[in-house]
């Protein structure tokens, strides 16, 4: 019997040579690799056998059973099979097979999986890039292809696609006029700015872009990701529009090069004039430009396959163009091309008014050959003969014949006419525009020569008899289109930098895009700076300045001006930029729609959500109707140098956001801020920052204004109404290290009085439903605090943190949803205790973070206290009270809260009435003020009220609190309230007797519910004229169930022990209670517990808040909220419920009251 191993490994099937891609059954299942060992060959042929669960043991001598992989089963990450112990009889458990050197943490591998399986999904991983590589699959394949593994490198990849999107329209149609206008000094330096801004936009990217996976978005992915959501949205979108803009720049200048140098014939418009010819080469422009907008976009929309087969075409364009203008230039050195220049002194001629070329007033023409053939000029008019000076030589008669030139600057073609005087003062002359790389040219061309709109371009080097008026448009100069200044070129030039982020947006076709981002970006910044500089020089070299600084070459008969100096026709230079003019469109209308479905995608921006569907196989349909409308808006604008401007301030914008994402996350150094790409440093992106931010104003202020408003109002929608996301970005990072770098600051000291604001810990208490019991105390907050400052809303959970950590976070997701509700900006905190009165401590003694600790508490009174089955809900409370005032914080005690307005109730009118009895640091002061900031409070007046005794001299008090008012800058109505000594009367002698009997009894007997309210009906009707409770309040805490317990225990029988009632006011009392086992429980005991005389200390307390209540009772009972102050608790705890009672007493009567009891400390200053 032969042996047979198998043996089952838990890894990769293709990581084996011996597992290939022929084995189906294999092979399909990724994360499950057999290895069979035996000495004899397998038989794959036989059935496997199904008693062996699957894998079979030998069953004879001529092989073994194939083991069935069907049973096979994929979990999360890690592959089992259903009967693991191959030749094993005991069939031990398959998790102990895989983990049995795991065993500590198997109950957790739901939660925490193995790094084996962490690996296996990471390597599983494919970044294939959004765009159009899957498209173009998608639609040359119904059926799904195996995704092959990227195999671009860094030339393919990164560098000729930077190369193609950089090099573009402006390099062909504006960089000799640019050359021209601005000089070679000033041009190089125009370039070397620009060429310096993407540079550094390049290292910061390279950076960015080597700190992990890069998907698709590109650009927008990295700021995004970087600066959060609502910077990656604006500037995401400003970059989209950058992107669309360019698609229309460049159709523009396709239209220009088909319209103005390959058929000028095709023109729909013309013009009689100079000045309505630019109005007709305008619409000329926008015709043309919206019939290739629409077949672009139509190409687009059938198939991106065909974009991508022309991209190679259309780069090949672009160098083939590029290498002509450098040939061209060495050929110069030797050959100069003729192509001449007409001027007529240092000004200009056009050539296209040079009729047989003649550049000259007249003509010698001779007698025969006029006969024979008349010339007519262009206006109609036949030339007229004139008489003929001797010639020298013997020959034929020769005839002066007047020019076509004369005819446009003289009234007639007649030799006598009258004509303008710098025509008559001038001579023309020829030179040449190309002199050549070896003529000198340069010397001339290195100073600028800025024009303004309808200016002659003229040659300073030739002399000239000016005239004395301007010369008119009607005359054949060549003139200067728009006013030229250094900032408009830098505008205008500053697109043909762009593309830098081709390599990026590639990321997922790269073989290694850590390593081939960055060479490939940089390499093709260097190549196409080199380019620029190189061709400044040369067409300084090369080419005469007036042939620079036309524009539209029409010095040169209407030739491309950079075509002048190609070799060996201009013909390759006009049709290689059409061309490539025509492929940088095709690209920004496939690239910019995909921008815009990435960010609809991300879902930020909720109106663009319709934006991220397309059709079947992904192609983004709306986001490419939009984005061409969107290019129709740029077409329409018609003139290149007006749209070049647009795009440079969107490009620049994102630029200049890179470079913050760059530096931001270099200096916050966080931890996952490890680039491979290591040549970057904070003051290099800054830099970069720096020149995008100053670039944006040279080129063009207003615009730069305009890109800015719209990406902050982009910002601000995204921050109110978009979509919250985490995605780690360095904002969060900013704010962390800001706020730490805070805290620490304020850790230096106490806060001075002036910098002095209510910091709230809210007090709320949920009910067994975890609803919020009082949500007006969050509205009572929100209304002090208008959005400022410190908030905390806590709560207590009663139970185990163990067991009740779920019921934690319900409770403080139910406190979120109201801080939401109520528009609260602040933090929640929820702790679980097993009594309300530690929670409550240790919440006041451990919210907040170093100078951000809470120093105000807020809390409810609690509600209906007197018939509270629980003695402890009313203890709860006044502990909260000496623990805030152990901890020196100021407590708001609002009472009958559920009558407060809410944010939606403003007061129209009535007085905040605030009674200032005694002072607790001012708080009684600033509340007032804080509240009418709210929009609730504000149309409420304020009155301040102060008691005077007997010795007080009530006059000069409401002097003096009228001028601390005036210092504290706070408007007020004053009033001094007299109070006379007065005796104790029966109505407070009665009270505080009550009061005493009541509380004697609750604290010292433990009665039944019916007792209890026995007890309460007979006070009750002692007293019917008093109230027991008060006008709506609020709810308490939960009880101490500690407390009750050792008070139900005592002794005696167990069948008497919740009759039994202890009386301990004196000892004789005591013991004649216990003696008879007879007491409260009679109505005869209820007799002689009343019959007790009230203490003195309560008697005076209690007529205190009678005297006071009258007082406040009878100037504020109209007032909208009465602030009081709120004394402090007895020392002794025998008498809390004495001190509730003269808190009732207190405020009996008033609707809202707001019990203030201060911090010890100065809230409020006199001085500035």
């Amino acid at each position: 019997m032969t042996s047979v191993r198998f043996t089952v490994t838990p890894t990769k099937a293709e990581d084996h040579p011996g597992l290939s891609d022929t084995s189906p059954e294999i092979s399909s299942r990724s994360g499950t690799h057999v290895r069979f060992g035996s000495r004899e060959s397998v038989n794959r042929s036989e059935p496997p056998s199904d008693a062996s669960g699957g894998v079979s043991a030998p069953t004879g001598e001529g092989g073994t059973e194939t083991p069935d992989y069907s049973n096979m089963e994929q979990g999360d990450g890690n592959s089992k099979l259903s009967s693991v112990y191959i030749n094993n009889s005991h069939g031990a458990d398959d998790d102990d097979f895989y983990d049995r050197n795991l065993a500590l943490f198997e109950e957790e591998m739901d939660t925490r999986p193995k790094v084996s399986s962490l690996l296996s999904r990471l390597a599983n991983y494919t970044n294939l890039m959004q765009g159009a590589k899957e498209h173009e699959e998608a639609e040359s394949n119904s059926e799904k292809k195996k995704a092959k593994s990227p195999r671009m490198g860094t030339f393919m990849g990164v560098y000729l696609p930077c190369l193609q999107n950089i090099f573009g329209v402006i390099l062909f149609l504006r960089l000799t006029w640019v050359v021209g206008t601005a000089g070679v000094l000033q041009g190089l330096c125009i370039v070397f700015i620009c060429c310096s801004c993407t540079m550094l936009t390049a290292i910061s990217m390279s950076a960015i872009a080597t700190n992990g996976v890069v998907p698709a978005g590109g650009s927008y992915f990295m700021i995004s990701r970087s600066l959060g959501p609502e910077f990656g949205g604006a500037v995401g979108l400003c970059f989209y529009l950058g992107t669309t803009f360019a698609g229309a720049m460049y159709i523009l200048g396709a239209v220009e090069i088909l319209l103005m140098y390959i058929a000028p014939e095709a023109a729909i418009f013309s013009a009689k004039g100079l000045e309505s010819e630019a109005a007709a080469m305008l619409n000329n422009m926008r015709v043309y430009g919206s019939v290739c907008l629409l077949l672009m976009s139509l190409l687009v929309f059938v198939g991106v396959k065909y974009v991508n087969k022309l991209a190679s075409v259309f780069l090949a364009c672009v160098i083939v163009s590029i290498v002509s203008i450098y040939v061209g230039a060495l050929v110069s050195a030797f050959k100069p091309p003729n192509f001449s220049v007409c001027m007529l002194g240092n000004r200009t001629i056009n050539g296209h008014d040079l009729i047989d070329d003649q550049c000259a007033r007249t003509v010698l023409l001779s007698a025969e050959r006029e006969a024979a053939n008349e010339t007519f000029l262009g206006d109609g008019n036949i030339t007229t003969p004139t008489i003929p000076e001797p010639s020298p030589s013997p020959g034929p008669a020769l005839l002066e014949k007047t020019t076509y030139l004369w005819s446009r600057f003289c009234q007639s073609a007649e030799l006598n006419a009258s004509c303008d005087d710098y025509f008559t003062a001038n001579n023309f002359s020829r030179i040449k525009g190309i002199p050549g790389l070896a003529s000198g040219i340069i010397t001339e061309n290195l100073w600028s020569s800025y024009l303004s709109k309808g200016d002659v371009v003229e040659k300073g080097s030739l002399s000239s008899s000016q005239g004395e008026h301007t010369p008119s448009t009607q005359q054949p100069y060549v003139f200067a289109d728009i006013t030229t200044s250094f900032t408009l070129l830098v505008g205008i030039f500053f697109p043909s930098v762009t593309g830098i982020m081709a390599g990026s947006n590639r990321s997922g076709d790269l073989k290694d895009a850590q390593r081939s981002i960055p060479i490939g970006t940089i390499l093709a910044i260097l190549t196409t700076s080199f380019v620029y500089l190189s061709s400044i020089l040369l067409f300084g070299a090369c080419v005469d300045g007036v042939v620079l600084r036309d524009k539209f070459g029409d010095s040169v008969k209407g030739n491309l001006v950079v075509g002048t100096l190609a070799w060996p026709t201009p013909w390759v230079i006009v049709v290689g930029s059409f061309f490539s003019t025509c492929g940088a469109g095709l690209q920004s209308l496939t690239g910019a729609p995909r921008l815009l479905q990435a960010i609809a995608k991300d879902n930020v921006i909720p109106f663009l959500r319709v934006f991220g569907h397309g059709k079947a196989n992904g192609e983004p349909t709306w986001a490419l109707l939009l984005t061409a409308f969107i290019a129709e808006l740029g077409i329409l604008i018609a003139s290149l140098d007006l749209v070049a401007p647009i795009l440079t301030m969107f490009f620049l914008m994102c630029y200049l956001f890179v470079n913050l994402a760059c530096a931001l996350q270099t200096l916050l150094r966080t931890p996952n801020w490890r680039p491979r790409f290591s040549y970057y440093h904070w003051s290099m992106s800054f830099l970069g920052m720096t020149i995008c931010l100053a670039l944006m104003f040279i080129s063009s202020w207003y615009y730069a204004i305009v890109a800015i408003v719209i990406a902050g109002m982009i910002y601000k929608y995204i921050e109110y109404h978009g979509a919250e996301k985490e995605w780690g970005d360095g904002i969060r990072g900013l704010s962390l290290s800001a706020a730490r770098f805070a805290l620490l600051r304020l850790e230096e000291g106490p806060p001075h009085t002036k910098n002095w604001r209510p910091q709230l810990l809210v007090l709320l208490k949920l009910d067994e439903d975890a609803h919020v019991k009082s949500p007006r105390l969050l509205t009572f907050a929100s209304q002090l605090k208008a959005g400022k400052g410190l908030t905390i809303v806590g709560t207590v959970v009663s139970g185990n943190f163990l067991h009740s950590y779920g019921e934690a976070l319900a409770a403080e997701q139910t406190l979120k949803l109201l801080m939401d509700k109520e528009r609260v900006k602040g933090f929640c905190q929820c702790i679980v205790a097993q009594k309300a009165r530690e929670g409550i401590s240790h919440m006041i003694q451990s919210s907040g973070l170093g100078g951000m600790k809470p120093n105000t508490v807020v809390m409810g009174w609690p509600h209906a206290w007197r018939q509270s089955e629980d003695p402890q809900s009313w203890k709860t409370f006044i502990h909260t009270v000496r623990i805030t005032t152990a901890a020196h914080l100021a407590l708001l005690v609002p009472k009958n809260i559920s009558l407060f307005p809410s944010n939606s109730e403003p007061c129209a009118d009535g007085y905040m009435d605030v009674w200032w009895i005694v002072h607790d640091g001012g708080m009684l002061m600033l509340l007032p003020f804080l509240l009418r900031q709210h929009k609730v409070w504000r149309k409420c007046g304020m009155r301040i009220f102060t008691v005077a005794q007997m010795e007080d001299n009530s006059i000069q008090m409401k002097k003096d609190l009228a001028t601390f008012l005036y210092h504290l800058r706070i408007e007020a109505e004053v009033e001094v309230v007299e109070m006379h000594d007065s005796d104790i009367s029966a109505y407070t002698y009665e009270r505080t007797l009550m009061m005493e009997q009541r509380s004697q009894m609750l604290r010292q007997m433990r009665l039944s519910k019916s007792d209890r309210e026995r007890e309460a009906q007979l006070v009750k009707d002692r007293n019917s004229m008093l109230r027991l409770t008060s006008i709506g309040s609020d709810d308490d805490d939960d009880t101490d169930a500690g407390e009750r317990d050792r008070a139900a225990a005592g002794d005696g029988s167990s069948t008497e022990r919740h009759r039994r009632v202890q009386m301990t006011w004196t000892k004789e009392k005591a013991s004649q209670y216990r003696a008879a086992h007879s007491g409260c429980s009679t109505p005869e005991g209820f007799r002689d517990m009343l019959s007790i005389r009230p203490d003195h200390s309560n008697v005076r307390r209690m007529h205190t808040a009678v005297k006071l209540n009258e007082v406040i009772v009878n100037k504020s009972h109209d007032a909208r909220v009465v602030l009081l102050n709120m004394p402090g608790p007895p020392k002794n705890p025998e008498g809390d419920e004495n001190y509730m009672e003269f808190l009732e007493v207190l405020t009996e009567g008033l609707e809202r009251v707001l019990l203030v009891r201060g911090g010890g400390s100065e809230v409020i200053t006199i001085y500035s």
